[in-house]
């Protein structure tokens, strides 16, 4: 065989290799993914890309989780958590916290006053407490070794602690919610049980999140159709309702809240306790998002 023709071939097989490598390499790369499952109520556990667990709100052991329906313990779920978000002091927000603290190490991000409240009152761990993570609206951090941006933004509502002694409502801080922005993830709003306000706009302009997580229980918060109301106001692209239906006196049913949102143009998607939805970088898996 002819050196030319040696050299041919070597050229070649090297090229047909280097398309293959590259075949298999643009295969197996696959978007980051971002797992947000609704434990009922509040709360919600968001899983990051890189696999940090991030709570907020976590009353994991709410009526409406299907492990508390089968009369197990939805504690013995819990593996890992790395933070704990909550909105405000309210006992169907602040919820497990504690558990899950001790649990896990995780450590705890809410408005100043709460979180050293809750060392103080409830025993949280101080170490899990740090000032590095009590913050009040306006304020910004960020966690998971940057992988996370934590926003507090306003809310309105009332906040309180209560002492498992006394029964007594001790000062919870300020209420807020939250944007999360999460690297090659979503950015996620979460309301707490916030009124609907005008200064939403605010939101809207300055975070735009992806995914807007509002209360449409009522009574104690916005009704269904104030919370499509503010799904338009803070820009969402899709709008998640939490906080009804866990007791007679809230909001029974979302459907009012999806009727409203369709004049909005604004997807909505209504979870089930125990629901799971992943997101590959910021779209929902399998759905088009403009």
């Amino acid at each position: 065989m002819m050196k030319s023709q040696i050299l041919g071939k070597f050229s070649i097989v090297s090229t047909l290799s280097f398309v293959v490598w590259l075949g298999i390499s643009t295969s197996q790369a696959t978007p980051p993914q971002t797992q947000m499952t609704w434990a009922g109520h509040a709360a919600f556990e968001i899983k990051t890309p890189k696999g940090k667990i991030i709570w907020i709100d976590p009353w994991v052991t709410n009526p409406m989780n299907p492990w508390s329906a089968k009369q197990k313990n939805p504690m013995n779920e819990i593996k890992k958590a790395d933070y704990i978000l909550l909105t405000h002091g309210h006992s169907d927000h602040v919820g497990d916290s504690l558990a899950i603290a001790k649990k896990t190490g995780a450590q705890l991000i809410t408005n100043f006053e709460l979180g050293n409240n809750l060392v103080t009152v409830l025993g949280f761990p101080k170490n899990q407490a740090g000032i590095q993570n009590l913050i009040n609206p306006g304020g910004q951090i960020e966690i998971a070794d940057g992988e996370v941006q934590v926003n507090m933004v306003p809310a309105v509502h009332s906040s309180g602690l209560e002492n498992p002694k006394s029964h007594e409502l001790i000062y919870g801080g300020v209420a807020a919610g939250f944007v999360l922005k999460i690297k090659d993830g979503p950015s996620i709003y979460h309301s707490g049980d916030t009124a609907y306000f005008k200064d939403m706009e605010l939101i809207g302009e300055t975070q735009a999140p992806d995914v807007a997580l509002l209360n449409i229980g009522g009574h104690f918060g916005m009704s269904p159709e104030m919370a499509a109301r503010a799904a338009s106001a803070v820009h969402a692209k899709l709008a998640i309702p939490h906080h009804f239906k866990t007791f007679p006196i809230l909001t029974q049913s979302a459907d009012s809240f999806v009727q409203a949102l369709r004049l909005t143009g604004i997807q909505s998607r209504v979870m089930t306790p125990g629901m799971t939805l992943t997101f590959e970088n910021n779209r929902l898996q399998g759905e088009a998002q403009e």
